[in-house]
């Protein structure tokens, strides 16, 4: 695996796939989605995960982020391993330590923005933290939109509403499944320097899979994979850079 590196981080896991695998059917039906993939996702780190369709790369974060299970190899968030949770403590897991945002906003539409907000801690309980959940609001830019509901929303400040729930309850990780796939590119382009900002700003570790190398290039580093393995890895990338290493895949698939 060939390696686009600038320095070396030495920072602790959020979240690690050891030797991962995820096989769909038997005999002459069995696909194989992930393929013995091994893979870090650094505390403080923006990631992205790309790749052609059908590569893996929507299972791979599923699997890591205890939505989906996986047939052998391990997960673990933190110190975690998710393999030896049961559903209800995976559940809690979910809930507790790990934020989700995807393409489909995914808010109540009888709830105010606020109330979409804290939802998950009002689930488990918990009481947000005044002070970083007026942080995350002013970082991005819903302090006038609170008392809204998603039908008066556009669909950029539905998203922010949709960042802004996963980042209130302080996560260990935040997952992404193509974040930014329903919204012009204006409002792509907010959001994703949201998550950004959340990284540098607010030391959050972020993990997103897409298929765009404009989002791919906010992200501190990418994963590249392939027919369920990872088979590259690119620091400080930029659009151009991540658009020529998929051209190179593409023109492997080809050829192959």
């Amino acid at each position: 695996m060939t390696t686009t590196s600038t320095t070396a981080r030495t920072t602790a896991v959020a979240a690690r796939a050891t030797e991962l695998s995820k096989v769909y059917g038997i005999g002459e039906t069995q696909v194989v989605a992930l393929d013995n993939v091994s893979v870090d996702f650094r505390q403080g780190e923006f990631t992205a995960i790309m790749g052609p369709s059908g590569s893996g790369k929507s299972t791979l974060m599923h699997c890591a982020a205890g939505l989906d299970t996986f047939s052998s190899g391990s997960v673990r968030i933190g110190d975690i391993e998710l393999g030896s949770l049961k559903d209800k403590q995976l559940t809690q897991l979910r809930r507790d330590k790990i934020g989700f945002i995807f393409q489909a906003f995914n808010l109540l539409p009888t709830l105010t923005a606020l109330e979409n907000i804290t939802l998950p801690m009002d689930i488990a309980g918990r009481k947000p933290d005044k002070a970083w959940l007026q942080n995350v609001v002013d970082m991005v830019g819903l302090k006038d939109r609170l008392s809204h509901r998603p039908t008066q929303l556009s669909g950029g400040q539905q998203q922010r509403v949709a960042v802004a729930r996963a980042l209130a309850s302080q996560p260990e990780i935040i997952f992404g499944d193509e974040p930014t796939g329903n919204l012009d590119s204006r409002s792509g382009a907010e959001v994703l320097g949201f998550l950004r900002n959340s990284v540098r700003e607010l030391g959050q570790t972020v993990v997103m899979v897409t298929h765009d190398p404009v989002a791919a290039a906010y992200a501190d580093r990418v994963i590249f994979l392939a027919d369920g393995r990872v088979v590259d890895e690119m620091l400080a990338p930029t659009a151009d850079s991540v658009l020529d290493r998929m051209k190179e895949f593409d023109a492997r698939g080809r050829t192959s």
